[in-house]
């Protein structure tokens, strides 16, 4: 079987307005907006029928809109740098972003902010505090897996999640140090910050 036409591609005869070739892009770029290679095969059968009508228009064999004279030197600049590696950049990024709702957010934020002021008031009695934490942990991976349903990839997020809340707690103690600053304070703080990126990481992340 042979390869389709950029023309059958789209879905379009070789005669069509450039209107319509430009209407049946947007139409099939957004009914696949979900796969990439198909994507990447629409814009290529898009530029292809493009360049050949520039070819046409110079030929003085067919009239192309002015809006697309400068297509060439578009598709130089494309080739400098590639639309494919941000696309592919995008698509990766879209994999571990989640837009929860507001239940979502309610609930966790209630989870959160309740360790938070656990830690913050049972200052103390600081023995309680690595408990806290590590109830948060394995209330950050509930979160997590729930979502994908992969353990492994909740577990490796929220050690993650974990580590930086540590780094990032201990950096802004260490950025204002008190000699009064007494080890409880420290310890609550930086389970603060945690339970923080916890809330950020279960809410935001899949």
């Amino acid at each position: 079987m042979s390869e389709k036409t950029p023309y059958e591609k789209l879905g379009v005869s070789e005669t069509a307005p450039f209107e319509e070739i430009q209407k049946a892009k947007d139409h099939l770029s957004q009914k696949h907006s979900d796969s990439f290679e198909t994507i990447e095969s629409i814009e290529s059968a898009y530029d292809a029928i493009v360049m050949e009508r520039l070819k046409l228009r110079q030929e003085g064999k067919v009239s192309v809109p002015d809006n697309i004279r400068f297509a060439e030197h578009q598709r130089e600049i494309n080739s400098k740098f590639p639309v494919s590696n941000f696309k592919s950049m995008f698509h990766w990024i879209q994999q571990f972003i989640d837009i929860p709702s507001f239940n979502d957010i309610l609930l966790k934020t209630g989870i959160f902010l309740a360790l938070s002021l656990l830690v913050g008031f049972l200052r103390p009695q600081s023995s309680l505090t690595p408990l806290f934490l590590a109830l948060g942990v394995f209330v950050n991976i509930y979160f997590l897996n729930k979502k994908e349903n992969k353990f492994n990839r909740a577990l490796l997020i929220t050690l993650t999640m974990l580590s930086l809340g540590m780094i990032i707690g201990g950096s802004i103690i260490q950025l204002f140090y008190d000699p009064n600053t007494t080890r409880e304070f420290s310890q609550s703080f930086v389970s603060i910050i945690v339970f923080f990126i916890f809330w950020l990481s279960s809410s935001f992340l899949h």
